[in-house]
Order: structure tokens, then sequence, then C-alpha cells
């Protein structure tokens, strides 16, 4: 029998969860389903698994937070044992890694580079860095790199931040504007005569300047669309708390009594 102590020590921090997950996904004693697990089928549990954590955090629920972040540590050893059981790398390898890349990118606080410098040239010099390491990973197209698998939102933004650094990029945002009212009439346009796939290529470069507008004012697109997420909800549940105290339910209701109310909700928020 394999020895358990590590795995049953209540304090034993990260070397208890390695452990745990390497029994897991052991072939002769470990869990059926984390052993047929691979790299794609865990991906999506990793992305949920971050948008929760950042739902902690826009809560400030520092409890769940912990617990979160949790999740979202337990996904990265997933992935690493998955790629030590097939000799790719391990955990120490991922954290090395990482180690190394955080060193190479701030020479000011672990090289001879001056810390005197203001954020905005940190993060002008951060990304010279990134730069010169996709240039020695044969990435040499000013857009390789930008992950697939980011949210659309934020991987437009990552493109557009790439593409601004070669001057591809409108010199402020009266001009983003300006596209974004053009972009709106092709839409319409669009909406009158043309196919779906037409439509939805033209709601997509709707889309694109809208988070090229966020870019411009230094807006995280993904965050603002959370919080109007966030307050639609408050306001509807507002809207259906107030037909409650009349023995009406949304469906009892029409558009007009229930735009009346968000109105209400509205005006309620700004007190």
């Amino acid at each position: 029998m394999p020895d358990d102590t590590l795995i049953h020590d209540p304090r034993g921090g990260l070397p208890r969860l390695i452990a745990i997950m390497a029994r897991l996904r052991d072939p002769e004693t470990g869990c059926p389903w984390d052993i047929e697990q691979d790299f794609a089928s865990i991906a999506p549990y990793t992305i949920e698994e971050a948008y929760e954590v950042a739902d902690a955090i826009e809560h400030a629920d520092w409890q769940e937070l912990r617990g979160e972040l949790g999740d979202l540590l337990l996904q990265v050893v997933f992935h690493a044992q998955i790629a030590q059981d097939r000799g790719l790398f391990d955990i120490e390898d991922v954290a090395n890694a990482i180690s190394d890349k955080m060193v190479a990118r701030h020479p000011h606080v672990f090289g001879d580079e001056s810390r005197d410098k203001s954020a905005e040239q940190q993060t002008r010099d951060w990304e010279e860095v990134k730069a010169a390491e996709r240039v020695s990973q044969a990435r040499t197209g000013t857009l390789d790199g930008v992950a697939l698998g980011l949210p659309a939102l934020l991987r437009a933004v990552k493109l557009q931040k790439r593409a601004a650094r070669v001057g591809f990029d409108w010199p402020d945002s009266s001009h983003v504007l300006d596209k974004i009212r053009e972009e709106v009439e092709e839409l319409h346009e669009a909406a009158g005569h043309l196919s779906h796939d037409r439509i939805e290529d033209e709601f997509g470069d709707l889309l694109f300047v809208m988070a090229n507008l966020a870019r411009h004012m230094k807006i995280c697109p993904e965050s603002a669309l959370r919080r109007a997420n966030a307050k639609f909800t408050r306001r509807f549940e507002r809207i259906e708390a107030l037909l409650e105290d009349t023995g009406k339910t949304p469906g009892d209701s029409d558009l007009a009594e229930m735009d009346a109310l968000w109105n209400r909700a509205k005006a309620e928020e700004r007190q």
C-alpha cells in the first residue's frame, strides 16, 4: 500500500496537492474519470475556474476567493500531471519556467536596471522583452502568440495593442467613435437585406471597434461588460421584487409596466 501520510496531512500545502493529483491519475489505483482526462478535456474547466476567481474578486468575497484560487491551482497541477504522465514536463518545470520569465522581465528588480521608471515605461519595457521572446521562439509576425482561447473581447484588445505597436492605430478615440458610427450604419443596412452570416460579420466588426474604443479609453471591455451584466441583474431583480409586492410576476406584466419599474429601479440606485 502507498504511504498516504502526506495526502492526509491537513497542512501539507502544495506538495500534498501534487501528491493527491498523482494518486488520482495513477493508472492502477486512481480515479477512472481523472485518468481519462487530457489537456483538451480539462481546458474548459481551467477557463471556467479563472472566471470564478474573477467573480469572487468582483464580489469582494475573500473566503470565496481562497477556494476559487484553490480550484484554479488544481487545474494547473492537473495539466502538469498530464504532462508528466506523457514525459513532457512536470510541475517543477512549470514553476521554474515562470520564475525564469519573471526574473528576465524585471531587470529593474532582479538585475542592474534602475527602478526609477514610470509604470508606463515599465509596460513598454515589458512589451519589448516579450517581443524579443517571440523572436527567439520564431514568432516573428506582429500578431503571433495572441492566444486563440482568450475571450473574444480580450483577444480583440490584445490584437489591437500588437498592431498599435507598429503604428497601425488611430491617433485618438474620436476616430474610433467615427468608425463606430460607420459600423453601426453598415450593420443597419445589412440587417435589411443581407444573409445571416453577413449580418454576423457586420456585428462582429462593430464589437471589434467597440473593443478598440475601450482600449483607447483604457477600459477593460470584459470588466465593463461584467459590470453591465451585474447592473442588469440587479435592476431586473428589483423589477421582480416590485411586481411581487403587487402579487404579480414578469409573466403577468407587460413591457410598458416593466420599463416603468426599470426606470424606478434606476432612480433608486441614484438616490
